[in-house]
């Protein structure tokens, strides 16, 4: 897995190896305590991170690739990543936290967990945080806050857990830059206090809204669920998980457009242009570019219920499920809105420009207003047989309907011109196996073909498609064959895997045609831990892999986008006691290979590396001082080019240089 989280605190890109990817995390779900966070991994300007913030209510995190994936849960064929909280014991315990930066970040984390009475524990915690940004708009764009109640009962042949997660975060979304103009850098941010606010015009009759660009990106909702789980004298366990996720996620941003000019080349007279803010006077050749002021308001709500029947039989284990889940999504866009502005750190918008005084803005402009809805149910079945001693044998399947009602009305007149009345089924796979050579190898091959069913954006970008009778569903198809190694102090895995996905589909602006793709990915991951007793200890992981674009109008035959043929992360760290306080140095070496930033494989986005360093001390029982270094060497890196215009010199840098000192209080 690589993330990009170039584009702020919401709203990573996340792409899983061997997987096609152009933005946001199509084929990852993030679960918390089982469930997923929202049942459609990815939408239009959401993906499952956006919900999710990590704290001190977290107790740890599981991730599973592939695998029996594809059968499980939401069916995701790709990663699933589950959060589980922490939970209350007899014994009281707690943790108090403070975090800050040399970018004034203010944060306080807290966290108390025990026993309320006999069998009945509680864990309650949260955050509030603000600050400026790691790229300064010069006025307070990330803050945020997040409260986190987990009660657990035991029973005396089970449990039952009940939580919620009510968050309230929001931070500056950051776009790609200029790459050929000087002083625009890993420190520049387009928003500021002299553009954050702004008037756009929508709909027929150019109705006026007043927008504040500085509430970037963010959730203001819940998630909530629970559990109960039952084992009966019969030998029979009963599990049963909910969730219930509602809110809004909404979007503000300034979106470039096109490439960089001057003054001179389009001011009204041809030399200068005066600020709308400060009224001043910009030479003919000040840098500037069109910025898009983009609205995108997302009210979402879902409800998933995932109950499971499992028993042990001698040497067979069988477990007999059934998920459903409930996706709903209503939209208001107006994405465009351009206008000339300065290229310098919340650059104003220009007087003296003509287009820049026009409601329709100087470039496109799509406005939309969507609603829809999706339901899921899936019966699953899932079996292990272990046998002669050293082999293991699973297999799975699952049965899905995926129905979906949806709606859009473009350009805001009050006029629907999409609509899709969707019910399609599937039938997903896998099967596994292993073979443990002694106690510390083993070997195992696995396949399965899953499916990413559409929702609502899907038919909205392929409508024509859809319309010619397409399912746009995503057939995958993997294969893996692997050797592992679990010692005392080593731990290695070499996975070779093939993967096939078809009916791909990439959108590189919103109302243009999607490109339906076929990728083909094959290559090798490895993963070594090796712990020393002195107190080192280091983790490697690399991905070598090729990938191809096997089926395009246009594109057959070139390497799928935003994808490197390697990455490797290394992460040392030696534990040690210095004047009676223990202490851990740390840190990570990253490195990527060149990718291309578009399907067309004309534009190359360079490689780069990026060190990371730590250090933790304990000076006493219970307190932990935690320094830590982001990107030491301030690396220039570049995770993307300009996704909606490649031929446009724009791209999105990684974060710049970063420190963060924590203070922590345990008890």
């Amino acid at each position: 897995m690589w993330v990009e989280s170039s584009g702020g605190e919401s709203g990573a890109n996340v792409f899983v190896r061997g997987f096609p990817g152009g933005g946001d995390a199509p084929f990852l779900t993030l679960s918390i305590e089982g469930s997923p966070v929202y049942p459609a991994p990815t939408l239009s300007f959401l993906e499952n991170s956006s919900l999710f913030r990590i704290d001190e209510t977290i107790e740890t995190m599981e991730a599973l690739r592939g695998g029996p994936n594809p059968v499980l849960s939401n069916g995701q064929p790709g990663l699933t990543t589950n959060f589980r909280l922490k939970r209350g014991s007899e014994d009281t315990q707690g943790l108090f936290k403070y975090t800050t930066s040399d970018y004034d970040l203010q944060r306080v984390d807290a966290v108390v967990s025990g026993e309320i009475t006999d069998d009945l524990y509680f864990m309650v915690g949260g955050y509030v945080k603000s600050s400026p940004g790691i790229r300064d708009a010069g006025f307070t764009s990330e803050k945020g806050s997040q409260f986190t109640i987990n009660i657990t009962k035991e029973l005396d042949n089970g449990e039952l857990n009940f939580y919620t997660r009510q968050t309230d975060d929001h931070g500056a979304w950051y776009l790609p830059t200029p790459l050929n103009v000087n002083g625009i850098d890993a420190e520049y941010t387009q928003l500021g206090t002299l553009n954050r606010q702004a008037t756009i015009f929508t709909g027929p009759n150019a109705q006026p809204h007043d927008i504040d660009l500085g509430d970037g990106r963010g959730w203001d909702g819940h998630v909530s669920g629970g559990s109960i789980k039952l084992e009966f004298d019969n030998g029979w366990q009963f599990i049963d998980r909910f969730n219930i996720t509602k809110g809004d996620a909404n979007t503000f941003g300034l979106v470039p457009n096109g490439s960089a000019t001057t003054v001179g080349e389009v001011a009204d007279n041809g030399q200068t242009a005066f600020g709308a803010v400060t009224n001043t006077e910009y030479a003919s050749d000040t840098a500037i570019q069109q910025l898009g002021r983009w609205v995108v308001l997302k009210e979402i709500s879902s409800f998933t219920n995932d109950l499971a029947f499992s028993k042990q039989f001698g040497d067979l284990s069988a477990t007999f499920g059934y998920y459903t889940a409930s996706t709903s999504a209503s939209d208001w866009w107006s994405l465009g809105n351009t206008a000339y502005h300065v290229l310098e750190a919340g650059g104003e918008l220009l007087n003296g420009i003509e287009c820049n005084q026009n409601t329709d803005g100087c470039g496109f402009n799509y406005d939309i207003s969507s609603t829809g809805d999706a339901r899921t149910n899936a019966l699953y079945f899932t079996s292990q047989y272990k046998f002669a001693d050293a082999f293991t044998l699973d297999l799975g399947v699952r049965k899905e309907n995926h129905d979906v009602q949806y709606s859009v009305d473009e350009d805001l007149d009050g006029i629907i011109t999409k609509t899709v009345d969707y019910d399609e089924s599937k039938t997903s796979w896998t099967t596994g196996l292993n073979y443990s050579i002694n106690d510390d190898m083993g070997v195992f091959a696995r396949v399965n073909r899953g499916y990413k069913m559409p929702y609502f954006d899907d038919f909205r970008d392929n409508f024509g498609a859809y319309q010619g009778g397409e399912k746009l569903i995503k057939e995958v198809t993997q294969g893996e064959l692997g050797y592992k190694l679990i010692s005392d102090s080593t731990d290695f895995y070499a996975t070779f895997f093939v993967n096939e996905v078809k009916g791909d589909t990439f959108v590189s602006r919103p109302g243009v045609p999607a490109e339906i793709l076929t990728n083909e990915a094959y290559g090798v991951e490895l993963d070594y831990n090796f712990n020393h007793e002195s107190g080192f200890s280091v983790n490697l992981n690399t991905t070598l892999q090729q990938t191809e674009i096997t089926e395009s109008p246009e594109n057959k035959g070139n390497e799928a986008q935003r994808q490197p043929k390697w990455q490797v992360r290394v992460t040392p760290s030696y534990d040690f006691e210095v004047d009676g306080m223990y202490a851990t140095l740390y840190g990570t070496i990253s490195a990527v290979d060149d990718r291309f930033g578009n399907n067309e494989n004309t534009v190359t986005l360079d490689g780069y590396e990026k060190v990371d360093l730590g250090l933790i001390i304990e000076p006493m029982e219970g307190i932990k001082l935690q320094l830590a270094i982001d990107n030491l060497t301030d690396e220039q890196g570049i995770t993307e080019g300009d996704p909606r215009n490649a031929d446009a010199p724009n791209g999105r840098y990684i974060m710049p240089r970063t420190t963060r000192l924590s203070v922590s209080y345990a008890f």
